[in-house]
């Protein structure tokens, strides 16, 4: 009892962070690659407005790649789900004997009598969908997949890498010179690389402070790098 009340808490942690697992992976990709796009094309050009153009045509591409990501990794696990039932059900119907002594280690890994692990066994296997459950959740370690879980990654990922985008490219939209934009760019964009960082490694057990900086010091590293090819080929 005390190990299937484990598993529930823990499979509920599960689901409710996958959102927060999508907004994750957009924004920290949302800040970053354009980011470095940005200071990169203010390495070689002048103007805003050919910065923002381009920003805005990576941000579109990139936040419809990353949902697309998204979407065929929600489409897989499902597949892979449906896949593995059938592959039970098979089992249970062509390799009974073998199923059955499956069951019975799993009941006497948590610890049950061998009076106890036939007893179980013979209840659930009276229901073949039911056995099929348990097989997949304690034998292979996989919960039936929620099926709007593509689309809700496709969203959560593309919508996060837009909120990301816009923070770098934001200065462009008002500042004409690129150089004057790109500062006030660096500034605001390693200051919410650094919350992300924070908040990010807070949720997932990392040190937050630690994992702010070395997600700030990544973000800055892209940006002076694709700043500093820029100029290296502007020079030639």
């Amino acid at each position: 009892m005390e190990t299937h009340l484990h598993h529930e808490h823990t499979e509920t942690h599960l689901k409710s962070s996958a959102a927060l697992r999508d907004i994750v992976i957009g924004m920290s990709d949302g800040l970053t690659v354009p980011f470095a796009l940005a200071a990169g094309l203010s390495g070689a050009v002048s103007s805003s407005n050919i910065i923002v153009i381009a920003g805005i045509a990576e941000i579109a591409a990139g936040s419809i790649a990353m949902g697309l990501g998204g979407y065929l990794s929600g489409k897989t696990e499902q597949d892979h789900y449906r896949s593995e039932v059938s592959r039970e059900y098979s089992e249970i119907e062509n390799l009974r004997h073998k199923e059955i002594e499956e069951t019975k280690e799993f009941f006497a890994s948590i610890g049950l009598s061998p009076e106890l692990q036939q007893q179980a066994t013979e209840e659930i296997a009276q229901d073949k969908d039911r056995w099929v459950d348990f097989m997949m959740k304690y034998e292979l370690g996989l919960d039936k997949p929620d099926p709007k879980r593509a689309t809700k990654s496709a969203l959560n990922i593309g919508l996060s890498y837009v909120a990301g985008g816009i923070i770098p490219l934001s200065p462009y939209f008002f500042i004409s010179d690129s150089t004057e934009a790109l500062k006030i760019s660096v500034v605001a964009t390693l200051i919410c690389l650094f919350i992300f960082g924070y908040f990010k490694s807070k949720i997932t057990g990392v040190n937050p402070l630690l994992g702010a900086l070395r997600v700030t010091l990544i973000g800055a590293m892209a940006a002076a790098a694709a700043f500093g090819v820029a100029k290296l080929f502007e020079g030639n």
